[in-house]
Protein backbone atom coordinates (compact mmCIF):
# COMPACT_ATOMS: atom_id res chain seq x y z
CA UNK A 1 0.00 0.00 0.00
CA UNK A 2 1.41 3.49 -0.76
CA UNK A 3 -0.20 6.36 1.46
CA UNK A 4 -3.20 8.33 0.36
CA UNK A 5 -1.40 11.51 -0.01
CA UNK A 6 -2.21 13.07 -3.60
CA UNK A 7 -1.75 17.01 -3.28
CA UNK A 8 0.90 18.45 -5.61
CA UNK A 9 2.17 14.43 -6.61
CA UNK A 10 0.13 13.19 -8.77
CA UNK A 11 2.46 12.18 -11.12
CA UNK A 12 4.82 10.98 -8.58
CA UNK A 13 2.07 8.66 -8.10
CA UNK A 14 1.17 7.42 -11.05
CA UNK A 15 4.93 6.64 -11.66
CA UNK A 16 5.19 5.01 -8.42
CA UNK A 17 2.27 2.95 -9.65
CA UNK A 18 3.48 2.03 -12.78
CA UNK A 19 7.33 0.82 -10.99
CA UNK A 20 5.82 -1.69 -8.25
CA UNK A 21 3.06 -2.84 -10.67
CA UNK A 22 5.70 -3.35 -13.20
CA UNK A 23 7.43 -5.52 -10.38
CA UNK A 24 4.89 -7.63 -9.84
CA UNK A 25 2.93 -6.08 -6.80
CA UNK A 26 -0.79 -5.48 -6.42
CA UNK A 27 -0.43 -1.90 -5.80
CA UNK A 28 -2.99 -0.24 -3.48
CA UNK A 29 -3.51 3.32 -3.72
CA UNK A 30 -6.67 4.85 -3.37
CA UNK A 31 -4.78 7.87 -6.12
CA UNK A 32 -5.90 5.38 -8.80
CA UNK A 33 -8.71 3.79 -7.34
CA UNK A 34 -7.02 0.28 -5.76
CA UNK A 35 -8.22 0.70 -2.23
CA UNK A 36 -11.01 -1.73 -1.77
CA UNK A 37 -14.39 0.49 -0.21
CA UNK A 38 -17.36 -0.07 1.44
CA UNK A 39 -20.45 2.24 1.04
CA UNK A 40 -21.46 1.38 4.74
CA UNK A 41 -18.03 3.11 5.67
CA UNK A 42 -16.17 6.93 5.87
CA UNK A 43 -13.39 7.44 3.40
CA UNK A 44 -10.82 6.81 6.30
CA UNK A 45 -11.90 3.41 7.89
CA UNK A 46 -11.64 2.43 4.23
CA UNK A 47 -8.00 3.28 4.04
CA UNK A 48 -7.09 2.21 7.52
CA UNK A 49 -8.58 -1.22 6.56
CA UNK A 50 -6.26 -1.16 3.53
CA UNK A 51 -3.31 -0.31 6.06
CA UNK A 52 -4.16 -3.47 8.10
CA UNK A 53 -4.81 -5.76 5.53
CA UNK A 54 -1.36 -5.00 3.19
CA UNK A 55 1.63 -7.07 3.27
CA UNK A 56 3.83 -3.76 2.75
CA UNK A 57 3.26 -0.20 3.19
CA UNK A 58 5.14 2.98 1.42
CA UNK A 59 4.30 6.36 3.29
CA UNK A 60 5.34 9.67 1.86
CA UNK A 61 5.42 12.29 3.87
CA UNK A 62 5.36 15.78 1.87
CA UNK A 63 5.69 18.97 2.31
CA UNK A 64 1.50 19.36 1.86
CA UNK A 65 -0.15 17.65 4.76
CA UNK A 66 -2.95 15.94 2.55
CA UNK A 67 -6.93 16.07 1.49
CA UNK A 68 -9.43 14.76 3.84
CA UNK A 69 -8.90 16.71 7.02
CA UNK A 70 -11.65 16.48 9.26
CA UNK A 71 -11.29 19.68 11.81
CA UNK A 72 -9.96 17.93 14.85
CA UNK A 73 -8.53 14.99 13.59
CA UNK A 74 -5.19 14.22 11.64
CA UNK A 75 -5.31 13.69 8.00
CA UNK A 76 -5.93 10.31 6.28
CA UNK A 77 -2.01 10.14 5.48
CA UNK A 78 -0.92 10.79 8.92
CA UNK A 79 -3.60 8.28 10.45
CA UNK A 80 -2.80 5.95 7.86
CA UNK A 81 0.83 6.20 8.82
CA UNK A 82 0.49 6.00 12.63
CA UNK A 83 -1.76 2.56 12.14
CA UNK A 84 1.22 1.04 10.27
CA UNK A 85 3.47 2.02 12.77
CA UNK A 86 1.08 1.22 16.04
CA UNK A 87 0.70 -2.61 14.50
CA UNK A 88 4.74 -3.24 13.10
CA UNK A 89 3.62 -3.15 9.18
CA UNK A 90 6.21 -4.11 7.50
CA UNK A 91 7.44 -0.43 6.15
CA UNK A 92 9.62 2.44 4.18
CA UNK A 93 8.98 6.10 4.65
CA UNK A 94 10.11 8.64 2.67
CA UNK A 95 10.15 12.78 3.14
CA UNK A 96 11.15 15.65 1.08
CA UNK A 97 13.82 17.75 2.02
CA UNK A 98 11.61 20.79 2.96
CA UNK A 99 9.92 18.72 5.82
CA UNK A 100 13.58 17.70 6.82
CA UNK A 101 14.37 21.41 6.72
CA UNK A 102 11.86 22.78 8.25
CA UNK A 103 12.20 20.14 11.47
CA UNK A 104 15.38 21.58 11.86
CA UNK A 105 14.76 24.95 11.68
CA UNK A 106 11.95 24.67 14.26
CA UNK A 107 14.21 22.92 16.70
CA UNK A 108 16.93 25.46 16.20
CA UNK A 109 14.14 28.00 17.13
CA UNK A 110 13.14 26.38 19.91
CA UNK A 111 9.78 24.41 19.25
CA UNK A 112 11.37 21.02 19.56
CA UNK A 113 7.98 19.10 20.23
CA UNK A 114 4.57 19.00 18.34
CA UNK A 115 2.91 20.84 21.34
CA UNK A 116 5.28 23.58 20.97
CA UNK A 117 4.91 23.63 17.68
CA UNK A 118 0.75 23.52 18.11
CA UNK A 119 1.13 27.03 19.75
CA UNK A 120 2.77 28.26 16.88
CA UNK A 121 -0.19 31.09 14.47
CA UNK A 122 1.23 28.90 11.61
CA UNK A 123 -1.23 29.74 8.31
CA UNK A 124 0.90 27.75 5.59
CA UNK A 125 3.32 29.29 3.35
CA UNK A 126 4.44 27.80 -0.44
CA UNK A 127 6.97 25.61 0.53
CA UNK A 128 4.74 24.08 3.79
CA UNK A 129 1.25 24.23 4.31
CA UNK A 130 1.16 22.17 8.24
CA UNK A 131 3.55 22.00 10.48
CA UNK A 132 2.26 18.44 11.35
CA UNK A 133 3.95 17.17 8.25
CA UNK A 134 7.01 17.45 10.93
CA UNK A 135 5.12 15.30 13.45
CA UNK A 136 4.46 13.07 10.51
CA UNK A 137 8.47 12.76 9.76
CA UNK A 138 9.17 12.32 13.89
CA UNK A 139 6.47 9.41 14.18
CA UNK A 140 8.07 7.80 11.37
CA UNK A 141 11.99 8.13 12.66
CA UNK A 142 10.47 6.98 16.58
CA UNK A 143 11.50 9.98 17.84
CA UNK A 144 9.24 8.60 21.16
CA UNK A 145 11.47 5.93 21.89
CA UNK A 146 15.02 5.87 23.36
CA UNK A 147 17.69 5.41 20.59
CA UNK A 148 18.47 1.73 20.76
CA UNK A 149 14.80 0.84 20.64
CA UNK A 150 14.68 2.31 16.72
CA UNK A 151 14.24 -0.64 14.48
CA UNK A 152 12.80 0.29 11.46
CA UNK A 153 13.21 4.29 11.94
CA UNK A 154 14.54 4.56 8.38
CA UNK A 155 13.42 7.36 6.35
CA UNK A 156 14.73 8.48 2.83
CA UNK A 157 15.04 12.13 2.62
CA UNK A 158 14.34 13.10 -1.69
CA UNK A 159 14.68 16.30 -3.60
CA UNK A 160 12.69 14.78 -6.67
CA UNK A 161 10.39 12.37 -7.84
CA UNK A 162 13.63 10.71 -9.32
CA UNK A 163 15.02 10.56 -5.76
CA UNK A 164 11.81 8.86 -5.19
CA UNK A 165 11.30 6.21 -7.55
CA UNK A 166 15.05 5.01 -7.36
CA UNK A 167 14.69 4.48 -3.42
CA UNK A 168 11.54 2.62 -4.18
CA UNK A 169 13.35 0.69 -7.20
CA UNK A 170 16.47 -0.37 -4.77
CA UNK A 171 14.08 -1.60 -1.49
CA UNK A 172 11.47 -3.28 -4.09
CA UNK A 173 12.95 -4.78 -7.35
CA UNK A 174 14.50 -7.88 -5.09
CA UNK A 175 11.81 -10.73 -5.10
CA UNK A 176 13.48 -13.04 -2.96
CA UNK A 177 14.65 -10.47 -0.50
CA UNK A 178 11.76 -9.31 -0.13
CA UNK A 179 9.44 -12.77 0.12
CA UNK A 180 12.36 -13.51 2.94
CA UNK A 181 12.05 -10.22 4.46
CA UNK A 182 8.20 -11.22 4.88
CA UNK A 183 8.40 -14.70 5.36
CA UNK A 184 10.92 -13.81 9.09
CA UNK A 185 8.13 -10.96 9.60
CA UNK A 186 4.68 -12.88 9.15
CA UNK A 187 6.28 -16.44 9.67
CA UNK A 188 3.71 -17.73 6.98
CA UNK A 189 5.60 -18.89 3.91
CA UNK A 190 2.72 -20.09 1.82
CA UNK A 191 0.40 -16.67 2.74
CA UNK A 192 3.61 -14.74 1.91
CA UNK A 193 4.54 -16.40 -1.49
CA UNK A 194 1.05 -15.53 -3.22
CA UNK A 195 1.21 -12.21 -1.63
CA UNK A 196 4.26 -11.14 -2.99
CA UNK A 197 3.67 -13.33 -6.46
CA UNK A 198 0.39 -12.41 -6.53
CA UNK A 199 0.91 -10.93 -10.31
CA UNK A 200 4.11 -11.74 -10.53
CA UNK A 201 3.00 -15.20 -12.82
CA UNK A 202 5.34 -16.90 -9.81
CA UNK A 203 8.44 -15.53 -10.79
Amino acid sequence: MVSSTVYGIEDLLDQLYALLDKFGYDVVMSHKGTIAVNSTEHAFESSLKAVEKCDLFVGLIMPHYGSGVIPGQLSITHQEMRRAIEINKPRWFLAHEFVVFARLLMRGSGFKTSDARAKIAFTGAGALDDLRVIDMYEAATLQDKAFQERQGNWVQKVHSAEDALLFASAQFHRYAEIEEFLRDHLGDPDTVKASVEAKSGGK
